[in-house]
C-alpha cells in the first residue's frame, strides 16, 4: 500500500492591495486544491504570503516553509505552487531553493508550468525562471518610470508616510486612480516651524538649541512626532528636509539595496512650503558649520585651551570666554548667566590662566603619573582576559561568514564552468556582489585578529614611563592647538562649582593612547572623535 504524497501549498500575491481585496489568493487555493484532489495528494500545510515581492526571499511565510522542508522529519514531500513565479521571480533564488529542497527529498511542482525531473524538464524550468525574472525587471522599470512622471507633476506616489508636517489630499481622479498631493498638516507644520525656530533663535526664555537639545526639550514638553518621541535623527531629518521649502525629492533610495541613489536620479516633486527659504538656508549653514567632519571645534584656531570643555555645575551649560579691562583679563564664565542673568543661572567664573594651569597640572601629576599608568595596564590585562571568550566567539562568527562568502564565489565559478550560466549580465552582477561580501568578511576577520594580537602585546614599565614623561612635556610646552587636541583626548569635561574643579575622562581612551604611544616628532594636530567617554567611567 503506497503512502499518499504530502503537499505544502504556497500562495503569494505581490501587492498589499491584491491581498486586501482578496483577488488572487482564493483563486490560487482553488486551483492547487483541485490539482491535489485529482492526484489523491494530501495537503499537509498551507503557507500564505499576502503582499510580498517575489524578487526577494525575505518573506516570513516562505522562510517558514523552507524551514519546515529542511526539518527532520520533514512535514511534506512536495511544494505546490500556481506558477514558478509564485515561488520566486529571481532565477538564481529559485534554482537555489529547488536544489536545497531536493537534497532533502522535497520536489517543487507548478500547476500551470508542469516540467519533468529529467534534464529537459530542468532546462524548461530554468527558462521559465529567466523569463519571470526578466518580466519582473521590465515591470519594475515601467512602474518606476510612471512614478517618476507622477512625482514631476506634483503627485505623491505613496508607499511610505509623507514627510512630517504634511498629509495627503485628493488632487484629481484619472479613471479609477486617485491622484494625491501633499498639503501642510496644520499642527505638524507648526511643530516643524518650532524646530527651525529653536535651532536658530531659541524660543523666548531659552537660547538657541542644538539637535540633541531640541529633542530633549520637545520630549520634556510632552510633544510627540506621530505618537513617537523625538530623537536626534528625527530632528536632524526635519532640519534637512527640502520639502519644507517647496521641493520633495522622490527616488532618493534604492529600496532593495538600502542605499542612496546618485542625486542625478532624484526627481523633484513640487509641494507647498512650510518654512521660508532664508530660514532654511540659515539652518543649513549652521548645520554645516557644526558638522565635526567639516569644522571640528577642537581644531579651530581660537586661543582658548579648554574651549567647549568647561561646564557650569549649576546649570550644566557651557562656560565661554569673558573679558575685562578691554581684554586685559580673561575668564571662563557661564554663558547662560551672561545671556539670561542671575535668573537663568547663578553661575560662576574663574581666571582662564588659572584654570588652564590647574587642569594641566592635575592631568600630568595624577592621571599621567607612571604609578597610575602602571595600575591602568594591570586593569587592561584583567579586562583582556575576561573578554577573551567573547572575542573568540566573534572571530568564529566572522570565520563562518567568510567561508560562506567564499563558497558562494566558488559555486558561481563552478556554474560558469558547467555551462549553467545563461545570462552573463546577471552572472557578473552576482559575482561582484559575492566577491564584495567575501572581501568585507575577510577585512572584518583580519581586523578582529589584529585587535586580539594588539590586546596581547605587553606594555613594559619603560614604555609606560616614557609615555608619561613625553606626554607631560607636550601638554606643558607644545603648540596651543596640539595641546588642545591632546587635552581633549584625556579630558571629557571640566566642571566648575564654587571654587571646586571636577575633571572627568575615559580610561578606555587613555589606555588606547598608551598602547599607541607618543606621536612622532613634527606630527600635526590629531583628528579625534567627538564623544569618547563610552562607558561613562572617569578619572575624577
Amino acid at each position: 500500500m503506497s503512502t499518499a504524497v504530502r503537499v505544502a501549498l504556497y500562495l503569494r500575491v505581490s501587492t498589499k492591495r491584491q491581498a486586501e481585496h482578496d483577488l488572487s489568493i482564493p483563486d490560487q487555493r482553488k486551483q492547487l486544491e483541485a490539482y491535489c484532489f485529482s492526484r489523491d495528494w494530501e495537503v499537509a500545510k498551507e503557507y500564505v504570503e499576502p503582499g510580498a515581492s517575489g524578487t526577494t526571499d525575505n518573506r516570513p511565510a516562505f522562510q517558514d516553509m523552507i524551514a519546515d522542508g529542511r526539518a527532520k522529519p520533514r512535514l511534506f514531500d512536495t511544494v505546490l505552487v500556481h506558477s514558478f513565479s509564485r515561488m520566486a521571480r529571481d532565477a538564481y533564488q529559485l534554482e537555489y531553493y529547488v536544489r536545497d529542497l531536493r537534497k532533502r527529498g522535497v520536489r517543487l511542482v507548478s500547476v500551470t508550468q508542469e516540467t519533468g525531473d529529467d534534464p529537459s524538464g530542468e532546462l524548461v524550468r530554468k527558462i521559465f525562471a529567466m523569463f519571470d525574472e526578466y518580466q519582473s525587471q521590465e515591470n519594475a522599470k515601467h512602474t518606476l518610470r510612471a512614478m517618476k512622471e507622477n512625482a514631476r507633476q506634483g503627485y505623491w506616489n505613496g508607499g511610505s508616510a509623507p514627510p512630517f508636517g504634511y498629509r495627503t489630499l485628493q488632487g484629481e481622479k484619472r479613471g479609477d486612480k486617485i491622484k494625491r498631493r501633499l498639503e501642510p498638516e496644520p499642527l505638524e507644520a507648526e511643530m516643524v516651524r518650532k524646530v527651525f525656530r529653536l535651532y536658530l533663535n531659541g524660543d523666548g526664555a531659552i537660547v538657541p538649541l542644538g539637535v540633541k537639545a531640541i529633542a530633549i526639550h520637545l520630549n520634556a514638553q510632552g510633544t510627540r512626532q506621530r505618537g513617537r518621541r523625538f530623537s536626534n535623527n528625527s530632528v536632524y531629518r526635519i532640519l534637512r528636509e527640502t520639502a519644507y521649502i517647496g521641493t520633495y525629492y522622490f527616488n532618493r533610495r534604492d529600496s532593495r539595496a538600502k542605499t542612496d541613489k546618485p542625486e542625478s536620479e532624484w526627481i523633484a516633486m513640487p509641494c507647498p512650503s512650510i518654512v521660508d527659504k532664508d530660514t532654511f538656508a540659515s539652518v543649513q549653514r549652521k548645520l554645516t558649520e557644526r558638522n565635526p567632519k567639516r569644522t571640528p571645534g577642537r581644531v579651530s584656531n581660537n586661543p582658548i585651551l579648554l574651549s567647549g570643555m568647561v561646564k557650569c555645575a549649576h546649570c550644566r551649560g557651557t562656560m565661554g570666554l569673558r573679558t575685562g579691562k578691554s581684554g586685559k583679563y580673561r575668564y571662563y564664565a557661564c554663558i547662560k548667566q551672561a545671556k539670561e542673568g542671575a535668573d537663568g543661572c547663578k553661575g560662576c567664573s574663574v581666571p582662564m590662566a588659572q584654570l588652564d594651569t590647574t587642569v594641566t597640572d592635575a592631568l600630568i601629576d595624577r592621571v599621567l603619573d607612571p604609578t597610575h599608568m602602571t595600575a591602568l595596564v594591570r586593569e587592561l590585562k584583567a579586562d583582556t582576559a575576561k573578554s577573551e571568550k567573547a572575542d573568540t566567539h566573534d572571530r568564529h562568527s566572522l570565520e563562518v561568514r567568510f567561508r560562506e562568502a567564499d563558497l558562494r564565489v566558488t559555486r558561481l565559478f563552478d556554474a560558469l564552468e558547467n555551462g549553467t550560466v545563461t545570462d552573463s549580465d546577471i552572472f557578473r552582477s552576482r559575482l561582484a556582489k559575492a566577491q564584495a561580501e567575501r572581501q568585507e568578511a575577510l577585512r572584518l576577520l583580519t581586523e578582529a585578529q589584529r585587535r586580539t594580537q594588539d590586546a596581547q602585546a605587553a606594555l613594559s614599565p619603560k614604555k609606560v614611563a616614557a609615555f608619561s614623561k613625553g606626554m607631560a612635556d607636550l601638554l606643558r610646552t607644545g603648540d596651543i592647538q596640539f595641546r588642545k587636541a591632546f587635552l581633549r583626548t584625556f579630558v571629557n569635561k571640566v566642571e566648575l562649582l564654587d571654587g571646586e574643579v571636577r575633571i572627568s575622562g575615559s580610561k578606555d581612551v587613555l589606555s588606547a593612547a598608551l598602547e599607541a604611544g607618543l606621536p612622532p616628532p613634527g606630527a600635526g594636530v590629531p583628528s579625534l572623535v567627538q564623544e569618547w567617554r563610552a562607558r561613562r567611567d572617569s578619572n575624577s
